[in-house]
C-alpha cells in the first residue's frame, strides 16, 4: 500500500496560553477530499497550516508524501510544498498584480517554463475556474467569487497533487458560495482528486467531500462519511450539525 499523502501523530500546538490541538492524529489518502469543519476559533486553519507546513506543531508528527516535515528546514519542506496547492482563506491575490500575472506567480518562481508554455498553462487553469478573457483585470476589479476562482486557477496552475482550501466559501453570498462548491467538487474528476477543505459550512461540505472530520476542543469529535457524520451519537457531533457549535 502507498503510504498517505497526508500524515498527523499525536499533533499539539498553542499560542500562549491557549491550546489550540490537543493530540490530532489524521491520515489522507489519494482520492479523498476531507471536509475538516469546527466552529469559529476551533483551529481549523491552524491544523491545515500545520499540514502544508507553513507552522510548526509544539509535539507530534506531520509527514507529506511519505516525508517527515514537523522538523524540516524551511528550505527543505519546499519541494514537498511546491506538490500541494494552497486556496486562502481572502485568496491571498497580489493586488498590484494582474490575473494572469497572479496566476502565473507559481510558475514564474519555481519552473523553467518558456513564456508561451506559462501563457497556455494560465490560460488552461482560468478556463476550468470559468474565467477566460480576465488576464488584464487587476483583483480591485473582481467581485469577491472571482477572486476566490482566481486563487483557485493560482493553486492549480503548478499541477498539486494535493490542494488545501480555507473557507473558500467564507464572505460569499449563496450562488457565488454554489459556484466554488460545484467548481471544487469538479475538480476531483481529473485535475486534482485529493484535498483537504477547512468549512464550517455543512451545506458545502456534503457538495465536496467524501469524508468529514469535526474539531472540537482541539480533538477530533469524530470523522467519517457525510452519511455516517450525520448518524453519529457523539453529542458533539450532532451539537454541531444543529449549528449550535459553529458560531464558538
Amino acid at each position: 500500500m502507498p503510504p498517505p499523502l497526508v500524515k498527523l501523530r499525536d499533533v499539539w500546538k498553542s499560542f500562549e496560553a491557549n491550546q489550540v490541538l490537543r493530540g490530532i492524529s489524521l491520515e489522507l489518502g489519494r482520492g479523498t477530499t476531507l471536509a475538516v469543519m469546527g466552529g469559529s476559533g476551533a483551529g481549523k486553519t491552524v491544523l491545515l497550516r500545520i499540514i502544508a507546513g507553513l507552522v510548526r506543531p509544539d509535539a507530534g508528527e506531520v509527514s507529506l508524501f511519505g516525508t517527515r516535515i514537523d522538523r524540516m528546514r524551511e528550505e527543505a519542506i519546499l519541494p514537498l510544498r511546491r506538490q500541494t496547492g494552497f486556496v486562502f482563506q481572502g485568496a491571498a491575490l497580489f493586488d498590484s498584480l494582474s490575473v494572469f500575472e497572479n496566476v502565473a506567480f507559481p510558475l514564474r518562481e519555481h519552473t523553467s517554463l518558456s513564456l508561451g508554455e506559462i501563457t497556455d498553462r494560465v490560460h488552461r487553469f482560468l478556463a476550468l475556474v470559468g474565467l477566460p478573457g480576465t488576464d488584464g483585470l487587476l483583483p480591485a476589479e473582481l467581485s469577491g467569487g472571482m477572486r476566490k476562482r482566481v486563487g483557485i486557477a493560482r493553486a492549480l496552475v503548478m499541477e498539486p497533487e494535493v490542494v488545501f482550501f480555507d473557507e473558500p466559501t467564507a464572505g460569499l453570498d449563496p450562488t457565488n458560495a454554489r459556484l466554488v462548491a460545484e467548481l471544487i467538487a469538479e475538480l476531483r474528476t481529473g485535475v486534482c482528486d485529493t484535498a483537504i477543505v477547512v468549512t464550517h459550512d455543512v451545506e458545502f461540505a456534503d457538495m465536496v467531500a467524501d469524508q468529514m472530520a469535526i474539531l472540537h476542543q482541539g480533538r477530533f469529535a469524530d470523522v467519517g462519511a457525510p452519511a455516517e457524520m450525520r448518524r453519529s451519537a457523539n453529542p458533539d457531533v450532532r451539537r454541531f450539525l444543529a449549528g449550535e457549535l459553529r458560531g464558538t
